[in-house]
């Protein structure tokens, strides 16, 4: 079974629809959107790189569901260890969120148990989403009828902001902060820091709780320094 955890740790506030920063993904977004909130929407298949933002749209679903009234379940496959007992665990949510379902790839017991899911969902109505890090016909499933039945999903390939999308949301994000980035602090980050969007969302929330302790403006010399002490923490 799947621990059931407190709802706001299950879905984090970053990761939710309007913290979606869709770009070349609109149409990704109201699909996943519309299974969210109308249960005879068409099941959804995204793929993609890391950072593309499956696993955000996956909770921001689950998220979304739970507000109006639905009962949710996300399963994130690749960090759990018995995946085939994980997945007959789940039933009885009318919306089921399965994420990175690369790692049941191969497995048998695991497709097996996603293939019946797949049929139980259907036959109570229930609605399913997945995610993956490539198409259904390029994952190495050994089921032909789980690739079938994936195959008949909505798919849409999710491509990641480029640098001037994810620039630009980090501007905006932190004017609503009211902090100013210059275009020399985000060359220097952009250089050296991950550029994973969620990965800069979260260092501006702790820049911003840093400057104001510090009372500093965000620059290169504060920004070189806070990272320096953040790597040597323990």
């Amino acid at each position: 079974m799947i621990p059931q955890l407190p709802l706001a740790l299950r879905w984090p506030r970053r990761q939710r629809f309007e913290h979606f920063h869709a770009g070349a993904n609109a149409a990704a977004l109201a699909a996943v959107q519309a299974l969210a909130l109308e249960p005879a929407a068409p099941w959804v298949y995204l793929h993609g790189a890391n950072g593309s933002g499956k696993s955000h749209l996956l909770i921001a679903a689950c998220h979304a569901a739970s507000t109006t009234g639905r009962t949710v379940q996300y399963l994130p496959l690749a960090s759990l260890g018995d995946r085939a007992a994980a997945i007959r665990g789940v039933a009885g949510s009318e919306l089921l969120a399965l994420d990175d379902l690369q790692a049941i790839a191969g497995h048998r017991d695991a497709e097996h148990a996603l293939f019946d899911l797949y049929n139980r969902a259907k036959a109570e109505g229930s609605a399913l989403l997945f995610a993956a890090d490539a198409t259904t016909t390029q994952l190495a499933l050994s089921l032909p009828d789980l690739r079938s039945r994936l195959g008949a999903c909505t798919q849409f390939a999710l491509k990641p902001l480029d640098d001037a999308e994810r620039r630009e949301v980090l501007k905006s994000q932190a004017a609503l902060r009211g902090i100013q980035l210059d275009d020399v602090v985000l060359d220097w980050l952009f250089a050296r820091y991950a550029r994973d969007l969620g990965a800069l969302l979260d260092l501006l929330d702790r820049l911003d709780q840093a400057s104001l302790a510090a009372q500093r403006r965000i620059t290169v010399p504060f920004l070189r320094e806070f990272l320096r002490e953040a790597d040597a923490a323990p």
